[in-house]
């Protein structure tokens, strides 16, 4: 079964660890260091981030270093984008009508 990324992304842990990555590569232990949980756990979260591709593995001697996959984090800010511009513009209407309210009480 292929995972959804906003599945994969909607895991407090798996964001973390996507912000983690994204100043670094970093080897799960690494990873592992950073959160009160079991290797194993963090190895099962980088296996569902690697099958949605939103990480990559690179062999470095005898350490797996995950890194970001930026091609793929750019799909998604793309897809958010749209969102981005309906949220923009609804903030910008209620920055009008709290103008027009705050003109009032004057």
């Amino acid at each position: 079964m292929r995972r959804d990324v906003f599945q994969a992304i909607a895991d407090p842990t798996r964001r973390a660890i996507i912000t983690l990555i994204a100043l670094q590569a970093m080897t799960p232990n690494a990873l592992a260091e950073n959160f009160q949980t079991t290797r194993q756990a963090i190895s099962k979260h980088l296996r569902i981030l690697t099958e949605c591709e939103l990480v990559k593995q690179e062999q470095k001697g005898r350490e797996i270093y995950y890194s970001l996959e930026m091609k793929k984090m750019k799909e998604i800010d793309k897809w958010l984008e749209k969102f981005r511009k309906i949220w923009e513009s609804r903030f910008n209407e209620l920055d009008n009508v709290l103008a027009t309210i705050k003109k009032k009480k004057k």
